[in-house]
């Protein structure tokens, strides 16, 4: 019987593969090597894999599609309520082969060599900033227990370090050598993109949350509009509503942790920017600050640049703030 669609339980070095004719029966079960699946599937007539968005996925989507099947890349998270019964690989990839058919599931969009590497460099910095922050706080451990301390800031730290601790002192600072150099190829990439550069004409929006938006989403085309993005960042109230009663929780912090944080990092810049009552926002900013928390606001804020950056990515336009923008109107901000 003719294949209509593949399920793909990836693996590091064994694959489990499921296909599943136009009823949905499943009439194909392999347990092919890495190097087997691509030689079997070349022998397949096109059809629409699934695959889970994971470590390898990219990579092997654009290979099937070079080979003329159909490939769609879906969250983990999305599969997990079609496996049936108890968990196993064939299991997993005959829920993956039910899940990529269904006409309302989200995808992932396939990410090409030069978004995969530039977020290898993000993540790489991310990393390395860990790091630094776990020999900071192991050294102010180790003065504290001799009943030295320091106030917050790692720069006021670093301007006081004593002798006794050089060896931690050496590692703090090769690290942070590393995340300034990491740093500067990031910013030399964002001065070299036109679309980096767009993206950093919005208040906030600096070399590295430009070239990891890029690199996590591309030119933003898996979203109908930038509520969605807002929502896949995490930066949209969790929702646990019932018997017709709205209620609205903390923010859900799903999707892309790394590019949340960098634009709630952007949203606190503006806010305590000396230079802020020169930004188009600082009205709405005010308004916003009136009525809530200082926190909440801070997340509204990197709400709304997420939005405008979605925006000023899937328009291809450059940013501008409306003149004639409420703080009470949801719509998305204009670009021109």
């Amino acid at each position: 019987m003719k294949v209509r669609t593949i399920g793909i339980d990836l693996g590091k070095a064994v694959f489990h593969v499921v296909g599943l004719d136009q009823p949905g029966n499943v009439v194909l079960k392999r347990r092919p090597s890495r190097s087997q699946l691509l030689r079997q599937l070349a022998n397949t007539p096109a059809c629409l894999i699934g695959m889970e968005a994971c470590c390898g996925a990219h990579h092997l989507g654009t290979a099937l599609i070079a080979q003329g099947h159909e490939v769609r890349l879906i969250p983990p998270q999305f599969v997990r309520p079609f496996v049936k019964s108890n968990k196993n690989d064939y299991k997993d990839a005959e829920a993956i082969a039910e899940a990529v058919q269904r006409p309302t599931m989200r995808f992932v969009p396939i990410k090409t060599q030069d978004q995969l590497d530039l977020q290898a460099l993000h993540r790489v910095r991310d990393r390395l900033v860990s790091r630094r922050t776990a020999v900071v706080n192991q050294i102010r451990a180790f003065l504290l227990e001799r009943g030295i301390t320091f106030r917050r800031g790692r720069k006021y730290l670093q301007l006081r370090m004593p002798l006794i601790l050089e060896q931690l002192w050496q590692e703090w600072k090769a690290l942070s050598s590393q995340i300034e150099a990491t740093s500067q190829q990031i910013e030399r990439i964002a001065e070299q993109d036109a679309v980096c550069q767009r993206l950093q004409q919005i208040p906030g929006v600096g070399p590295l949350i430009a070239t990891a938006m890029v690199a996590a989403v591309g030119n933003g085309s898996a979203f109908v509009k930038g509520r969605d993005f807002a929502a896949w960042l995490g930066l949209v109230p969790r929702q646990h509503s019932t018997g017709g009663k709205a209620k609205l929780l903390g923010i859900s912090k799903r999707g892309n942790p790394y590019l949340r944080r960098l634009f709630v990092h952007g949203a606190r810049s503006i806010l305590t920017t000396p230079q802020r009552d020169k930004l188009a926002l600082d009205a709405w900013m005010q308004q916003l600050e009136q009525r809530m928390h200082r926190n909440v606001a801070v997340v509204a804020v990197a709400n709304k640049l997420a939005r405008i950056a979605w925006a000023v990515l899937a328009k291809g336009a450059n940013y501008h703030w409306p003149a004639k923008f409420c703080a009470h109107e949801s719509g998305q901000p204009g670009t021109a």
